[in-house]
């Protein structure tokens, strides 16, 4: 007869489409996306001898950028503060490994995004010579331009701040189903509208913030599969489970 060990297996989840599919993504924007539909959309922004539309903007850079920002940091360090007292309270003991989940997820998806910004040194839409600055266009792959001031504009930092609360979806996602699909939505929805202010300030082409997400989404799978995700309890027969050393 067959039994089940108790266990808290997490829901079915398919890595290799959940990991797969970005990384195919990659692929295309790397060889495929045409640049032409960044500067099309950073066209629609930009108005000759003004500048980009949102650049002096006091709702986009004050409000949508830094008191943003802000307030994921401040959800980050609540998260942070009850991961602390998990570690000390029993009562929050069951707490521990997703809180600790989305401190690392979302620790990782912003962290990563300057020393890629330093690696790769790619020029902010308001610094080409085409929308009014001095620096010239390459691609993600090229090599740079002579310059002496390299960029920091890939990936997208304010993007990822948006993008980063990814991480809420797997926090839930074996708990309450419904909650982690509305966390996934908020998150995706924030990611845009972050994105979409800073493309209207001049900050960010639409790939940059593509990758942005990619990236993060790709953090915080591959976190879930280390530290949350906890495969279904295999099958054993109850003369298995209780034979002894030596009954073989």
């Amino acid at each position: 007869m067959a039994i089940e060990i108790p266990s808290r297996a997490s829901r079915p989840f398919d890595f290799r489409f959940a990991l797969g599919v970005p990384l195919a993504l990659m692929a295309v924007m790397l060889w495929l996306y045409p640049p032409a539909l960044d500067f099309a959309l950073a066209q629609l922004f930009y108005v000759p001898g003004s500048g980009f539309t949102g650049r002096q903007s006091y709702w986009l850079e004050n409000i949508l950028h830094d008191r943003a920002k802000q307030a994921v940091i401040a959800f980050a360090v609540l998260a942070l503060a009850g991961f602390i007292v998990s570690l000390c309270s029993p009562k929050w003991r069951q707490w521990r490994r997703p809180l600790g989940y989305v401190v690392l997820s979302m620790a990782l998806t912003t962290a990563v995004v300057m020393p890629l910004k330093v690696l790769t040194a790619v020029h902010c839409p308001w610094s080409l010579k085409e929308f009014g600055g001095q620096e010239t266009y390459t691609p993600l792959l090229s090599p740079r331009a002579e310059t002496e001031k390299p960029g920091l504009c890939w990936p997208g930092g304010h993007a990822s701040s948006g993008f980063s609360l990814l991480a809420l979806f797997f926090f839930w996602r074996d708990r309450r189903p419904r909650t982690a699909r509305i966390a996934l939505a908020v998150a995706l929805g924030l990611g845009a509208i972050f994105s979409l202010g800073r493309m209207a300030q001049g900050a960010h082409f639409l790939s940059h913030n593509i990758w942005t997400l990619l990236i993060d989404w790709m953090i915080c799978v591959l976190c879930y599969r280390w530290i949350l995700y906890r495969p279904a309890a295999s099958r054993i027969t109850r003369s298995q489970a209780t034979m002894v050393p030596g009954d073989r």
